[in-house]
């Protein structure tokens, strides 16, 4: 009997072992090897398990890895206020006795739903205090709040504080709360729509302009979108999106090359930069990890947003914003995101003071630089050196901003409000679910608090 129980153990294990070994590194379905739900962040590419775990019985140092692979320069860009290095400083080794913050999962711990906060975090919301016990008594200030606010009052996050450091609230003190319409300009310069990188154009062969002529002839609707469009007017011909890579040997080579819904590759041979800052957010990230994607799986029993049942079984790319043959970028920056978006902040734009500036630039009551759309804020324009020459173009991946939101008010608010009114307007959830109609209910006092402190110092000295 005991010799039988012995075999039958041993095919239950090899059977076991079996199964998930081949789950592991050959079924594509990982389904059943999650332990739990992913985060809000991560939940698009939970089954792209190699994404974080590059080795099956890695630790720490290969989960810090996967983390730095794909945020280590919007730390960096964020100046980050608790990198490591200050928690591997010999001065501060007794702080790690209770949270290890030399590793992001010591905060962001994966697929524990039950325990996750905002910004994916899993820690309680007080968990300032185990290093910050005694900030009631070096400021006053600070006596009797509670921990559990430092974070979610519009005053501190943990990593990027660019726009609440006491040094650049002193400094952006003043001001009105909203410029004359005359001084704002959203536009910050006249972006250059050109390629990424030169075009590589194709010799056009007899073959391939009688292949054109076809498919224009048989779609003459297309064909009139397309000669008005900014691809044309740079010489951009149907092959450059439709041929890519195809060789115009002969007809039954160029009718197999045929791309007849060129998708993100086709897009990012020209676009680089766009493409890769659309991969990087929550838009494209499932496509990057070579997943299809469609609206459904940025659904609200995931991301805690609506959005229309018109589109949830389409495919998500470039042209879900963009057009296929038209690229009507005024679409892109407001339409586009209001076919998708149903949540009561993006139902509420067309309502919006914002929406109001952007109706009068289409009456011609008000320069194009003035004018607020969606993509105004969530995709904002960046300024940049490319080969020595500074360009400007537009942010594609539109989370960058998003969350924690006052990193919006550097890139966005200042644009058009000061400082304090864009602190106040971010830390006022009603306020932002009505998209921004009216002024904030309650005022912050963090600026108040440090030009108090800039005073008192000065009194000192």
């Amino acid at each position: 009997m005991k010799k039988w129980l012995w075999i039958f153990w041993v095919l239950i294990t090899l059977s076991v072992t079996g199964f998930y070994g081949y789950k592991m590194t050959l079924d594509e379905d990982k389904t059943e090897l999650l332990i739990g739900d992913a985060t809000h962040g991560h939940f698009q590419i939970e089954l792209a398990c190699e994404s974080c775990h590059s080795e099956p019985f890695g630790g720490q140092e290969v989960l810090q890895n996967a983390c730095t692979n794909c945020h280590q320069q919007e730390l960096k860009d964020a100046h980050d206020s608790h990198p490591k290095k200050k928690f591997t400083d010999p001065r501060n080794a007794d702080l790690l006795e209770v949270i290890d913050a030399r590793y992001c999962v010591s905060c962001h711990t994966e697929h524990q739903e039950e325990q996750t906060h905002d910004m994916g975090v899993t820690l309680p919301d007080d968990y300032c205090f185990h290093c910050h016990q005694s900030v009631g008594e070096e400021r006053p200030s600070h006596k009797d709040l509670p921990f559990d606010s430092c974070a979610s009052s519009g005053c501190h996050n943990y990593h990027d504080n660019k726009a609440l450091y006491e040094s650049f609230l002193v400094k952006n003190s003043g001001g009105e709360w909203l410029k004359h319409l005359d001084e704002i300009n959203t536009n910050r310069a006249i972006p250059s729509y050109a390629a990424s990188q030169s075009v590589d154009q194709q010799e056009i062969s007899t073959l391939t302009a009688e292949l054109f002529a076809q498919k224009m002839a048989s779609h003459p609707d297309i064909n009139n979108h397309w000669q008005a469009s900014a691809h044309e007017q740079a010489g951009l011909s149907c092959g450059g999106c439709h041929l890519t890579g195809a060789s115009t040997n002969d007809q039954t080579s160029l009718a197999a090359a045929w791309i007849e819904q060129p998708g993100v590759e086709q897009c990012q041979s020209c676009h680089q930069q766009e493409a890769s800052g659309f991969l990087e957010g929550k838009h494209g990230m499932k496509l990057a990890q070579g997943y299809i994607a469609k609206i459904s799986d940025m659904s609200s029993e995931y991301s805690g947003l609506s959005f229309s049942e018109l589109v949830q079984d389409n495919q998500h790319g470039c042209n879900s914003c963009h057009s296929a043959h038209s690229f009507d970028t005024e679409y892109a920056a407001t339409e586009a995101c209001l076919s998708c978006h149903t949540d009561e902040h993006s139902k509420n734009f067309t309502a919006s003071p914002h929406a109001q500036l952007k109706d009068k630039v289409l009456e011609g009551s008000l320069a194009a630089a003035s004018q607020v759309t969606c993509a105004t804020c969530h995709m904002p324009r960046v300024k940049e050196k490319q080969a020595g020459t500074e360009v400007v173009r537009v942010e594609h991946n539109q989370n960058l901003n998003l969350r924690p939101n006052e990193k919006m008010i550097r890139s966005v608010c200042l644009d058009c409000h000061n400082l304090a009114f864009s602190i106040d307007a971010l830390a006022d959830e009603s306020l932002i679910q009505s998209n921004f109609k009216g002024k904030p209910s309650k005022h912050i006092e963090s600026i108040d608090w440090a030009l108090e402190r800039e005073n008192k110092n000065a009194r000192k000295e």
